[in-house]
C-alpha cells in the first residue's frame, strides 16, 4: 500500500484560509503585487478615485464624469510618453478596478494604447473587474488596507472624482497622510475634479474657521473643471516629482 504524506503546510488550503494564518495572507497581499510591478517595471502611477455608481449609460446628470474620466485618463497616459521621454520612465492609470469612474479611467487608458492597472477587493456588490483593466495588471485583494497601501506606494498623482463614501474616505487618508508627513511625496498633487460639486459637499475653508485644519492645508489639494486645465496643472508637477524621486534613488543607493 502506497505510504500517505501529510500535506505541506504552504499546500494547506484549509490552514491558509484559517484565522492563524492571516498574517501569511496579509503578506501575500504584499508581495504577489510587488512581484507583478517589478517584472513589468511599474514604479510610478496616476490614481483614480470617484464613485462606482456612474452609469455612462443613463440621462443622470452624473453620467457626464464618466466620459471626463475617461478623457482624462487618455490625456494623461498620452502625456505618460512625453513624462518617460523627460524623465526615463512612463506614469501608468491606476484604479481600484471595478465599475463606474474607474472603469472609465481604465477605458481611457487603454483607448490610449497603455498598460492600465486595477487593484480589485472582495465586496457584497458594485465590485467585480472592468473589462478595460490589462490582464497582467489586474489584482484581487480581500483587505483594504493593502489595497490602499497599493493605492498609494507608486502614486505621483491623485485624481479624485466625484463619488460616495468609499471616494471619501480615500481623499481624506491621503489628504491625513500627507498632512501628518506619513507619507515621503508630500508634493504628490491631488485634484479635485469639478469645483462645484466639493465646494458644494465639503466646506473646507469652514474646517479652517473652526481651527480643525491649518489654512497652509488648504494647499494640499487642487480643485479642477477641465480636463486640460488638469492636463497643464499635472504635468510639470509629475516631471519634477518623478525627476527628484530617481534623484533621491541614486543618492541612497550609487551605483
Amino acid at each position: 500500500m502506497k505510504e500517505r504524506h501529510p500535506v505541506r503546510a504552504f499546500d494547506n488550503r484549509e490552514f491558509l484560509h484559517a484565522r492563524q494564518a492571516r498574517v501569511i495572507r496579509i503578506i501575500s497581499e504584499y508581495l504577489e503585487p510587488e512581484m507583478r510591478f517589478k517584472e513589468l517595471d511599474i514604479r510610478h502611477t496616476a490614481v483614480f478615485f470617484g464613485s462606482a455608481r456612474i452609469d455612462p449609460n443613463t440621462n443622470d446628470d452624473t453620467a457626464a464624469y464618466y466620459h471626463l474620466a475617461a478623457d482624462f485618463a487618455f490625456e494623461l497616459a498620452n502625456l505618460s510618453k512625453e513624462i518617460e521621454t523627460e524623465t526615463g520612465s512612463p506614469i501608468y492609470i491606476c484604479t481600484g478596478g471595478g465599475p463606474g469612474i474607474m472603469e472609465a479611467a481604465n477605458l481611457g487608458a487603454k483607448r490610449a494604447g497603455a498598460l492600465t492597472i486595477g487593484l480589485n477587493i472582495d465586496l457584497p456588490f458594485e465590485q467585480s473587474p472592468n473589462k478595460y483593466i490589462s490582464p497582467e495588471l489586474s489584482f484581487r485583494f480581500h483587505y483594504f488596507f493593502m489595497r490602499k497601501l497599493w493605492f498609494l506606494y507608486q502614486a505621483k498623482a491623485i485624481i479624485v472624482f466625484p463619488g460616495g463614501f468609499g471616494t471619501m474616505d480615500e481623499l481624506f487618508e491621503v489628504l491625513t497622510l500627507i498632512q501628518t508627513r506619513k507619507m515621503e511625496k508630500i508634493d504628490i498633487p491631488i485634484l479635485l475634479f469639478d469645483e462645484k460639486f466639493w465646494r458644494d459637499i465639503i466646506n473646507f475653508d469652514r474646517l479652517v474657521t473652526c481651527g480643525f485644519i491649518m489654512p497652509e492645508d488648504l494647499g494640499l489639494f487642487h480643485y479642477c473643471s477641465d480636463v486640460q486645465e488638469g492636463i497643464r496643472y499635472l504635468k510639470p508637477r509629475l516631471i519634477e516629482l518623478i525627476r527628484n524621486m530617481h534623484q533621491l534613488a541614486v543618492m541612497k543607493f550609487p551605483l
